[in-house]
């Protein structure tokens, strides 16, 4: 294991370490959130936890989950006690860029409704702004994309549809990603605001105001970031 996912590991592990018997658990998606599911799956083999439920933010998620032995049950309006998950960019604020990997509407479906929100993250997605290494993932519709693609770089000029080969990612969710690359300066709320008004738009990428605390590992060790 490189250092990178040493650092993440470890930042897993202390996000799990508030997981209590009886919660029910959002499952991030993502490199860094594999290692919490995995470890829930150790933990609960363990007899350390029980009676977990998690509710994944995806289908690989999902499959991880089940594999590890962590049920897993579909979204319903029952709150979590706690979601887990890494995040593309996190900003002095926990405010937070996420869905490089192609989970981003799942994803907040699933932690809008976690009592807290804990991030874990290597040092190297701390930014000054959103934006200042990420691009902005914005899920759009499959039909009529070409249109929507010409709002959004009216709106955020630059930008490209995500296309890892000869044809367009598309999401669990049968959709297509848009990643916007954001201008030096901008409000995050008013940008989120005009974006989710688009025509075509799903929803983004900004986790604004959501995630209660991070862990970030770094070289001298994991780091615990709190909002306000």
């Amino acid at each position: 294991m490189g250092d990178l996912e040493t650092l993440k590991k470890e930042a897993a592990l202390r996000a799990v370490a508030l997981v209590e018997s009886g919660m029910r658990v959002g499952l991030g998606t993502g490199s860094t959130a594999k290692y919490a599911i995995e470890e829930l799956g150790r933990r609960l083999a363990a007899g350390e936890l029980r009676d977990i439920v998690g509710v994944a933010t995806s289908e690989a998620s999902e499959a991880l989950a089940r594999e590890v032995g962590v049920p897993v049950q579909p979204l319903d309006p029952r709150p979590l006690d706690l979601a887990i998950d890494g995040a593309d960019e996190i900003d002095p604020d926990l405010n937070l860029i996420k869905g490089l990997g192609g989970a981003l509407l799942r994803e907040k479906l699933t932690e809008v409704q976690a009592r807290r929100l804990v991030i874990i993250a290597d040092h190297t997605k701390l930014v000054t702004r959103l934006g200042e290494k990420a691009p902005l993932p914005v899920e759009i519709t499959r039909f009529g994309f070409l249109s929507t693609v010409e709002r959004l770089r009216a709106l955020v000029p630059g930008g490209r549809l995500r296309q890892p080969g000869a044809q367009p990612y598309v999401t669990d969710n049968g959709n297509y990603i848009y990643d916007a690359q954001l201008p030096a300066a901008f409000e995050p709320l008013e940008l989120e605001r005009q974006l989710k008004g688009t025509l075509g738009v799903v929803e983004t990428g900004f986790f604004l105001g959501m995630a209660d605390v991070a862990f970030v590992a770094t070289p001298e060790g994991v780091r615990e970031i709190r909002r306000g």
